[in-house]
């Protein structure tokens, strides 16, 4: 059956277990063998009962000879189809009449012969036949024959339908093969069946009601309790209708092939639930902890103090990040694994520790990392700027202090007197000026050179920093996320295939057609 055959109902079952069948081969290795085995069995099965579809409800006519099974088929379908009379006893076929379009599938698995199925519903009949679409109503052969293949064919096909309709007739409504055999045997299946009394037009008017009351009795007796029993006479056609509409509430509900298809993906998804952790672990705090333990590991703080010292001396730096401790990068990857697999199952810790790298691997990611870092060698050019014109006004400070002091060739009565001169004063005051210049430019370098050491090993820190959460990401999130989110689509498939859905009720479950009441005026 392809997609564009597929009913509603099929095409929905059909997705589910096509999200487990994809959650299994994400699965791999991460599900015990003997679950895998079992969900994969489970969907094989699912996936060739999904073939024949589910949008079907099989209803089936069952009976004795001389019930009138085959005349009550024919009301309901409105064909002369099905044979009646003396040529019944001689037939061991099924006949089939379908409200579908696209049950050959299922009509073959049934074992109907093509030449015993016909359509009801057609382009002429419009909407009339709508509530009725899906059904496929089979006539059995007589329950009681003396043909033992007869009775091979009714027991074969009455497991497989969604509604039993037993016709019995006024005179044979006891009889003990049927309810020996067959009716004894159903108790606890009381919701997928309903008897049908045909002929109800031979019976007195005012024996109806005893007589309807006694069929209740027997059922009673068989352990059969709550079965709806329909007064019809399908020669008059007096209660089809009712019996028709309860075949269009049958027809609203689950069919049985549904109801075991759904059982049965739920059993797979609660196999491949049980193999999953409640949700993923969040990893942004193990990760951080990771690269703040790498950091720890290669003494990336050290480095950056260190850099700091010799800029603040003016020193050429000669710093470089690493090499990582072997041991600590041990631990760093120990405590990654406790944070990301505790509260996962066995099978899916065990692939995230062999995905995630070894600690050697990681030890040389992290050294591969730091080495491309490249701490600065070059002074600050500030404080190179700074001590520079220092020097300078040092040096001028020097040169007019000379010249102040050869003017007075060492006389200190003429320098007194030299003072006193405009012109010798402002060389001293330039002297005294330039010098004082000098040393604000070197206490202002030695500011340039503090803030730049404090850049400098900020910015060291910070490559180091993004150098190690790199490999952390690399090494140990990548690996673990891979995992993780076939987790979660396991986990998630699982979860949908188990969700609880509000439908019809099932015509298997205790919710049964509700006989109208057969009124014997």
């Amino acid at each position: 059956m392809t997609a564009a055959d597929q009913g509603p109902r099929t095409r929905a079952l059909v997705a589910r277990a096509a999200a487990l069948e994809a959650a299994l081969v994400r699965a791999r290795g991460q599900i015990p063998a003997r679950t895998a085995r079992r969900v994969r069995s489970i969907l094989v099965g699912v996936r060739e009962r999904l073939e024949l579809g589910v949008d079907h409800t099989i209803v089936a006519l069952a009976g004795g000879t001389g019930s009138g099974k085959s005349s009550v088929f024919n009301a309901l379908s409105g064909f002369e189809f099905a044979d009646v009379g003396v040529r019944r006893p001689t037939t061991a076929e099924v006949t089939a009449c379908v409200w579908a379009h696209d049950a050959d599938l299922l009509l073959a698995w049934l074992g109907v012969a093509r030449d015993r199925r016909i359509e009801r519903e057609s382009a002429l009949d419009g909407d009339s036949q709508a509530d009725l679409r899906g059904l496929v109503l089979l006539d059995l052969p007589d329950h009681d024959s003396i043909e033992p293949e007869h009775r091979a064919v009714v027991d074969r096909v009455l497991p497989q339908v969604d509604l039993l309709v037993w016709v019995v007739d006024p005179q044979k409504y006891a009889d003990d093969a049927l309810h020996s055999r067959y009716l004894r045997t159903l108790a606890g299946h009381e919701g997928a069946m309903i008897v049908v009394l045909n002929q109800i037009d031979t019976v007195p008017v005012d024996a109806q009601a005893t007589l309807l009351a006694d069929v209740d009795r027997l059922l009673r007796e068989d352990g059969l309790t709550g079965v709806g029993v329909y007064a019809v006479s399908a020669r008059t056609g007096e209660g089809i209708p009712i019996l028709r509409g309860a075949l269009a509430r049958a027809v609203a509900g689950r069919g049985l092939a549904e109801v075991r298809a759904e059982a049965e993906l739920d059993d797979a998804a609660r196999l491949l639930a049980e193999t999953t952790a409640p949700a993923e672990p969040d990893l942004v705090a193990p990760a951080t902890a990771a690269a703040e333990g790498l950091l720890a590991a290669a003494g990336v703080a050290e480095s950056a103090a260190a850099l700091e010292r010799a800029v603040r001396r003016g020193e050429v730096p000669a710093v470089r990040l690493g090499p990582t401790q072997p041991d600590r990068v041990e631990s760093v990857r120990g405590a990654w694994l406790d944070a990301v697999v505790g509260g996962l199952p066995r099978l899916w810790a065990r692939t995230v520790r062999e995905r995630v790298a070894d600690a050697a691997d990681l030890t040389a990611a992290a050294d591969d990392a730091l080495a491309a870092v490249r701490p600065p060698t070059r002074r600050p050019r500030a404080a190179r700027v700074l001590k520079a014109l220092a020097a300078l006004a040092g040096l001028a400070a020097l040169v007019v202090a000379g010249f102040a002091a050869a003017s007075v060739d060492g006389d200190l009565g003429r320098l007194v007197a030299e003072l006193r001169d405009e012109r010798t004063g402002l060389l001293v005051a330039a002297t005294g000026g330039a010098a004082v210049l000098a040393l604000l430019l070197l206490a202002a370098a030695r500011l340039a050179r503090g803030r730049a050491a404090r850049r400098r090993a900020a910015a060291l820190a910070e490559e180091g920093r993004r150098a190690l959460a790199a490999v952390v990401d690399r090494c140990l999130v990548a690996p673990t996320v891979a995992v993780l989110e076939d987790h979660r689509a396991v986990r998630e498939a699982a979860a949908l295939a188990t969700e609880p859905v509000v439908r019809p009720a099932s015509r298997g479950g205790s919710t049964r057609p509700e006989p109208a009441a057969s009124s014997p005026d």
